[in-house]
Formats: structure tokens, C-alpha cells, sequence
């Protein structure tokens, strides 16, 4: 640092010299920084690279706009629903469930097969070819395999999967494995999280389909795709009207398709994330770059003076020391722009496990990184202005002249340094905190704000365990949940109940609807189920079960909000199966449904509403983990079984998801958490340290020993520790609930939870921190020169 260039001026060789004094204190500011940036290109970056990826695929592919499924109706129809306004391009295909017998797995495996054209590719949702070809016309067994299903179970072209439709047993050949953008996140009807082992889709030519599940020049879904001026509602309501006679349910848009559901709900929550947490750490980096330049304006008062009368100007010391502000937070935007930068890449790595996407590519929008930078510099210049503004502002003769000393005794709270239980370095540590009021809420605020970014993300993980705990150990305590082809007489669940290893079993029926209340309407199911079940079931915020009054209703609170109706209102429900009768219920109740929406009512009443008798569209098992091998296998050869849902295997799936990727984040998140902490407490101890080298240097002359001397200057940063925990855990408590409502989607609302161990860990974290970054300033103590200390005048 001594031979700096010749060609530098007298004030950037000064400021090369302070940034290399201080370049530790500078470091945790930039790192402090960073994080921030970090956490902005993270979110950004992630989100603009989905949306793009998505816009793009979807695109490419022609991903319908909205599905119209039938029971059946005559392939004619397709000009029809081509001459419909608004309709770009039109599809109609086969749809059907299936029962996937896999070798080496016990357990049956669900999923659908879906329909191609003949010839050439589909004009609507198109495949994206892996690896192979699309089947042959006329070749009745070779179908294309979903990537994902055929990855787990290790396919490859010329395998073959035995696959049970509508009760007819076939040998499919793989001649083909695809991406669909139907299929972003492939999650069967009912589970909660994907998993490939159980779940699978598989494309034959329309011919092979048709004559397998008996639906010549029929269809049973069309698909669509809207001009960019078209209008939804009015498309779908001229489908439905064409498509009544045949059995439809009713059309539905992209906004109800569940795989671009679940790809909509983590853009919205990189959203939240984005608009959250960087101001958190772009705030703290304000707080300290206004004290440490404060610090080093008061340690250098005589210095400005004396530039003063040298005849620099008052915008020469102040670009002198903007400029120094400039290179920490250029260093912390750089910092943060690699850290964002490579955290995104591994985001989108791990995006790909989870969201099949021909590619996805992390790049940010260059608009991301000018934002970014100008909110990071503004920021932080900001913090720095007002401690600059104090440079300017000095007289050359005053501020050569030792500012007077700070008189205590009028101080407010000067009074706690008077009790006399207090030793001398206690009040010595008081003191201290009393002259800078101002620096030691603002060092408590940036602690807390560490302990609550560690709260506020923890508490994520509390939310999800009570959902977990709610929807399957309380509400939905079944083993297995099997659905039939159609509803079937109660016979049906008398037989499953017979069969070898079932424990238990208790029916539901399953009744499509549109829910209707003033001017609102919305699609459901309601479920019917036994009054007083014990393997499904809803309950309230308490996990107390809420039963529905004879002949009543117990709808979900998100479905009743979006209905706008209370208990005690009458809904019409527009059955849109079978004679399609239209029902006016009372609702009995309104309870918070954690995952999907619901609307319960007990069976017996269901039925007799339906007119149709005691039927039942499936049931929920009960069964004896050691004997399952012989109910799976009756599962995969029953005709009239259309899906299998196996509970445990869902929890098992979900929480290896929650340790993997919520493991990540979590741990990402405390390390952004760490370096506020660290930042802050860093920088408080060394300013503390550097203001009262010449006090501390006396004690030790005075006899005071090194631990009587580092309690003086570490207590300071413990006591506003211990201030800052309460803080931090009412603002983490807060922070979580914003989170909880702003993670929350149609698919799923994330409870408001923070576990006592949550609280416990973050303090931990925090407390640690403290320990440590304090250690790190306390080694100075210890090489103290007593003599070159005492000379100085601060």
C-alpha cells in the first residue's frame, strides 16, 4: 500500500489506504450486499427463465388453452367445435385411465393413455420425442412412454408395459419416449406430489385406442387452442352448450389443468420471494455503511478540516468518500451477481428433476441485473449520504479543533448507569449504548432481521409437516384408495372388503358439479362419504372432524370464498353426469381445507339426491402392510378398478421431496441469514473497538485484565443480542405468516405454523454467530499495542 502509482491523486491514495485498513469491515458490508443481489437474480433470474421456458415450450408444442371432456360423442363434431369464434385450432382424442402392471413392483401404477392421430403429428399438444419414434398407424400395441414413468422404471425402446384398459389386458411395445407440455409436473388425480414409479402416460394412434376401449369415430375430450383475441368464457360456454347432449361436465381452462396449476403456483412463489427478502438485506447494508462511514468521518474530523483549508471543496471530500462506498458496493454487487448467478444454475437443476422441460436454462434478463445494481447503489449510497452529508458540512477551523467530550449525565436512560448493583464495567457498557442511541437500535434491527429470515424459512417447514399431519394422519388416515370405472352397487365394496389383507374398508361416491351461488359458479366434486368414517374425513384448524347436517353440505373455506357464501346459505349444485339433476343444498359448514378444494356430504344423502341408489364410485382400504402383495395383484387384473392411490407411499414421497429440495433452501437461507448477522455484529464490535482503542488501552494499564476489558467491549454486542432475540422472534412470527399466505395457491394453503424448536434453532443460529464473529474482533484485544494506542487521540 505504500507504492501506490505516481499518476493517482492525493484523495484516491487515501482511499486505496482506508479501503485496505478496513477492507475486513468492508468485506462483511459487501457480503451483506451480495446477499441481497443474490437473492434477487436468484428469484428473477428463475422466475423470468420459467415464464420464458414455459411461454416457449408451450408455444412450440401448441399446449391448449382449454379441455372439454365428454363421455363419448361422433368424431363429427370436430367441425363444429373448429367453427366455434375464437377457436384457433381444435383436436378431439381418447382419454381413458389405465392400470400399469410393472415388473419388480408390487404395487399397481396408474395413469391415463391418450390418443394420437393416425397420421402425422396432433394438431394440438404435441409430443417432444426423447428418444425413438411415435407409433405406427395400424400397429394396435406400440405406444410412446411419458419420460418421466419411463425413467424410474428403466424402459427403453422394445420394452414392453402391461397396461389394463377399461378391463381388457394389453402388452404395449415402447417404440417411443416423450415429453408432453400436458405433463410439465406429472401428478396422477388425488396425489399430492408426483412420483414416476406410480404415475404414467402413454400415447397410442387413435385407431389402436379406439378399438381397445370401444370408442370408433367417438372421442371423450376435445382440446383447443384460442386466437390471441379470443375470449375464454365465451368459448367454453359455446362448448359446453355443444357438448351437453353427450355428457359433458364441462370445459375448462389452463387455470384448472392441473400440471400448468402447480407451474403457475412457483412462479408465484419466486415472486414472493423476490419481493421479500432482498430489501431485508439491502436495508441492513444501508444501516451499516451509514455507520461505519460515520465512524470514519468522526475518526478523521481534524483530517477534513485540514483538506478543507488546502483549498479542497466540500464536493471533493464528499465524492471522496461516496467513492468509497462505491467500491464496497460495486464488490458486493459482483459478489452477488456470481453467488445469484450460480445458485440460479443449480435452481434450475433441480427445477428439471421436477418440472419436465425440454431445457431450462437460468438466465437472467439484463432489466434484472440494471434493477438490481441501481436499487443495491442507490440503497447503500443513500445509507452513506447522510453520514456525508456531516463531512460537508464541517467548519476547517472547528473541525481541526477535538470535538468536546459527550456529557452522559443528561442522556436519556443516563439514570440505569447509576444503579448501584451495576459494576463499573457494566455502566461502562451502558454508556456506551446510551451515547449512540441511534447505532444500537439499528445493531439490534439487523439481528433481529437475521433471526427472522431463520424463523420466517423454518417456519415453512413447520407449516408443511401440520399440512401433512392434517391431510393424511387426521383427515385421510386410509392405506389405500381405490376408484372403480364407474359407480358401481355396494357389492363392489363388500368384495374389496373380503379380499386378503384388507383391515378395513368404507365407501365414497364421487359426484362432478358446478357449484352455483348469486352470479359465482364454480367447478367441484363433491364427495360422498359415511357419516360417521373413520378413513377420510374433514376436520377443522383443530383436527376436530366436521360433519355435514343430513342432507347438508361442508364446504372448503377457499371454495366458499371464491362461492362468497356461509354456512347456512343454499348452494345449487348443477350435476353435470348421468340424468344431470340439479340440486339446491344447505351448506352446513365452512373449514379450512389445507390441500385442493372439497365439498362433503354423507353418501347415504348424496345418493338419494342423485336418485340413482346405493352406489359407490370406490373406497378406502385399510390394509395389512405384510399381505399386500395378493390385494395388489387382484388390484392390477380387476376390470372394473380404474385407479389405486397408495397413501403411504405419497407421505414417503413428500417427505424425501421436503428433505431434498426444502433442505436446500433452508440451508441457502441460513447462510444469507448468517451474513447479516455476521455483517452487523462484525461491524459494531470492530467500530467499537476502533473508537475506544485509547479507553480500553488505559483499563489495561489501569490493571484491568483482558477478560475485564473484552466483557467491556463484547458486552455491548450480548446485550443487544439478548434485545434483539424477542424482536427477531415477533418479527420471524410475522414473517411467517405473510409467507404462509403469500406461498399459499388453489392447490394448497400453507398453515400459519412455527414449531417452539423453530424459535430455539434460530436463536441458536443466531447466538453462535454472535459468539464467533465477536471472537474474531476479541484476538485484537490481545495484540493491543498499549503504547501506540495510548499516543492517538481516539
Amino acid at each position: 500500500m505504500n507504492r501506490l502509482p505516481a499518476w493517482m491523486g492525493a484523495l484516491d491514495r487515501k482511499l486505496v489506504r482506508e479501503l485496505w485498513r478496513m477492507r475486513t469491515q468492508a468485506l462483511a458490508i459487501a457480503f451483506v450486499i451480495a446477499g441481497g443481489v443474490a437473492v434477487h437474480l436468484l428469484a428473477a433470474g428463475m422466475l423470468s427463465s420459467l415464464q420464458d421456458t414455459r411461454r416457449a415450450y408451450y408455444e412450440r408444442y401448441l399446449f391448449a388453452d382449454v379441455w372439454a371432456p365428454v363421455v363419448r360423442a361422433p368424431q363429427r363434431l370436430i367441425a363444429d367445435i373448429r367453427a366455434i369464434e375464437g377457436v384457433q385450432a381444435a383436436a378431439t382424442r381418447i382419454r381413458v385411465p389405465a392400470i400399469f402392471a410393472m415388473e419388480g413392483m408390487s404395487a399397481p401404477a396408474t395413469g391415463e393413455v391418450l390418443s394420437l392421430p393416425d397420421l402425422g403429428e396432433a394438431a394440438v399438444n404435441r409430443l417432444h420425442l426423447v428418444r425413438g419414434r411415435l407409433p405406427t398407424a395400424g400397429q394396435r400395441d406400440e405406444a410412446v412412454v411419458l419420460q418421466a414413468f419411463a425413467d424410474a422404471h428403466g424402459l427403453e425402446i422394445g420394452d414392453t408395459v402391461p397396461a389394463t384398459l377399461y378391463g381388457g389386458r394389453r402388452q404395449l411395445t415402447v417404440v417411443g419416449i416423450a415429453l408432453s407440455p400436458e405433463h410439465v409436473y406429472a401428478i396422477g388425480p388425488g396425489q399430492f406430489v408426483p412420483d414416476d414409479r406410480l404415475f404414467g402416460v402413454l400415447w397410442m394412434r387413435r385407431n389402436a385406442l379406439a378399438q381397445a376401449v370401444n370408442q370408433d369415430e367417438a372421442f371423450n375430450e376435445a382440446v383447443v387452442r384460442l386466437s390471441r383475441d379470443a375470449s375464454e368464457p365465451a368459448v367454453i360456454a359455446r362448448l359446453d352448450r355443444l357438448l351437453e347432449p353427450y355428457g359433458a361436465p364441462g370445459a375448462y381452462g389452463r387455470a384448472d389443468q392441473i400440471s400448468d396449476a402447480f407451474v403457475s403456483s412457483e412462479i408465484d412463489q419466486l415472486a414472493t420471494m423476490g419481493q421479500v427478502l432482498p430489501p431485508v438485506f439491502l436495508l441492513v447494508a444501508a444501516f451499516l455503511v451509514n455507520v461505519v462511514v460515520s465512524r470514519l468521518i468522526a475518526v478523521q474530523r481534524a483530517g477534513i478540516g485540514l483538506l478543507k483549508a488546502f483549498g479542497y471543496r466540500d464536493r471533493d471530500i464528499i465524492g471522496h468518500y461516496l467513492k468509497l462506498v462505491a467500491v464496497i458496493a460495486a464488490t458486493g454487487v459482483l459478489i452477488g451477481g456470481a453467488a445469484g448467478i450460480w445458485l440460479g444454475r443449480g435452481m434450475a437443476e433441480l427445477y428439471m428433476e421436477y418440472y419436465r422441460f425440454p431445457f431450462l436454462l437460468f438466465q437472467a434478463d439484463p432489466a434484472d441485473y440494471a434493477t438490481v445494481v441501481g436499487v443495491a447503489m442507490l440503497t447503500v449510497m443513500g445509507g452513506a449520504a447522510l453520514a456525508v452529508r456531516r463531512a460537508a458540512a464541517l467548519n476547517p477551523a472547528e473541525a481541526m479543533t477535538p470535538a468536546p467530550p459527550p456529557d452522559y449525565s443528561r442522556a436519556a436512560g443516563a439514570w440505569i448507569t447509576r444503579i448501584k448493583v451495576l459494576d463499573q464495567q457494566s455502566r461502562m457498557i451502558l454508556r456506551q449504548i446510551i451515547r449512540w442511541p441511534w447505532r444500537a437500535a439499528l445493531t439490534v434491527a439487523g439481528i433481529a432481521a437475521s433471526g427472522a429470515l431463520l424463523i420466517g424459512t423454518m417456519s415453512m417447514m413447520d407449516g408443511i409437516k401440520v399440512m401433512i399431519d392434517s391431510s393424511f394422519t387426521v383427515s385421510n388416515p386410509h392405506d389405500v384408495s381405490v376408484s372403480f370405472v364407474e359407480p358401481r352397487s355396494r357389492a363392489a365394496l363388500f368384495s374389496l372388503a373380503r379380499e386378503d389383507g384388507v383391515l378395513a374398508a368404507e365407501p365414497f361416491r364421487v359426484v362432478p358439479v358446478r357449484l352455483r351461488h348469486g352470479a359465482r359458479e364454480e367447478r367441484a366434486v363433491i364427495t360422498g362419504a359415511p357419516l360417521d368414517g373413520s378413513l377420510s374425513r374433514m376436520v377443522d384448524t383443530h383436527n376436530r372432524p366436521v360433519q355435514p347436517h343430513p342432507g347438508g353440505l361442508v364446504l372448503s373455506s377457499d371454495l366458499a370464498a371464491r362461492l362468497r357464501i356461509e354456512a347456512g346459505d343454499i348452494v345449487e349444485a348443477q350435476v353435470t353426469e348421468g340424468r344431470r339433476p340439479l340440486l339446491a343444498l344447505p351448506v352446513s359448514a365452512v373449514t379450512t381445507s389445507y390441500v385442493g378444494s372439497g365439498a362433503r356430504m354423507g353418501i347415504e344423502d348424496l345418493n338419494r339426491a342423485m336418485g340413482e341408489g346405493a352406489l359407490v364410485s370406490g373406497a378406502w382400504l385399510t390394509i395389512d402392510a405384510d399381505r399386500t402383495g395378493s390385494l395388489y395383484a387382484r388390484l392390477k387384473e380387476a376390470p372394473s378398478v380404474v385407479g389405486v392411490g397408495l397413501q403411504g407411499d405419497a407421505v414417503k414421497r413428500l417427505a424425501a421431496m421436503l428433505d431434498e429440495n426444502l433442505g436446500r433452501s433452508i440451508l441457502t437461507f441460513f447462510l444469507f441469514a448468517g451474513l447479516i448477522a455476521s455483517g452487523v455484529v462484525y461491524n459494531t464490535v470492530r467500530i467499537s473497538f476502533a473508537e475506544r482503542q485509547r479507553e480500553l488501552a488505559s483499563l489495561r494499564v489501569l490493571g484491568f485484565s483482558r477478560a475485564d476489558v473484552s466483557y467491556i467491549l463484547l458486552g455491548e454486542v450480548a446485550f443487544l443480542m439478548l434485545l434483539a432475540l424477542p424482536l427477531g422472534a415477533a418479527a420471524g412470527a410475522g414473517l411467517a405468516w405473510y409467507l404462509a399466505r403469500a406461498m399459499s395457491s388453489d392447490l394448497f394453503r400453507l398453515p400459519f405454523a412455527v414449531a417452539p424448536a423453530t424459535f430455539g434453532m434460530a436463536g441458536a443460529v443466531v447466538l453462535v454467530i454472535t459468539v464467533v464473529t465477536s471472537l474474531m474482533v476479541r484476538r485484537q484485544i490481545d495484540r493491543l499495542d498499549l503504547a501506540e494506542a495510548l499516543k492517538t487521540g481516539e
